[in-house]
């Protein structure tokens, strides 16, 4: 998937759009498929460009990031999204393999509202966007 964002939508209870920001496609549909499954909308970009520009024309309830993703990092599009009025307010979640303090700690200074560690249990994944979401 390259260009445009891919939705994917599931039986829609709650209806809210999560922004999924990871070049790995098993990731995308994994996380994806499992979220859609407890009904959220799902937006799709491969790169933190990407990421931002769909965040900037979708306004997405909450954003999943990568920290590893093409072009601009994670860390760098979550600044620039907490930096831009029109998306500071949208929760970001880092989920990542990168499981080392050091990261968690340069995602907080970047402004991410919480960090999560691949694997992660789709499961977990929902209680934490319900978490920020206030469900």
């Amino acid at each position: 998937m390259t260009g445009d964002a891919h939705m994917r939508a599931g039986g829609s209870r709650s209806g809210e759009t999560v922004l999924l920001v990871d070049d790995n496609d098993d990731a995308r549909t994994i996380y994806g498929r499992a979220l859609a499954h407890f009904g959220f909308l799902i937006l799709e970009a491969e790169s933190g460009d990407e990421g931002i520009r769909i965040a900037i024309e979708d306004r997405p309830a909450i954003i999943i990031m990568d920290l590893s993703i093409p072009g601009m990092d994670g860390l760098t599009a979550t600044r620039m999204l907490k930096d831009r009025e029109e998306s500071r307010d949208i929760p970001i979640i880092v989920l990542t393999a990168h499981a080392l303090p050091e990261y968690q700690a340069r995602a907080e200074v970047a402004g991410c509202d919480a960090y999560l560690t691949k694997p992660c249990e789709p499961r977990r994944l929902v209680e934490e966007i319900r978490r920020l979401l206030g469900a």
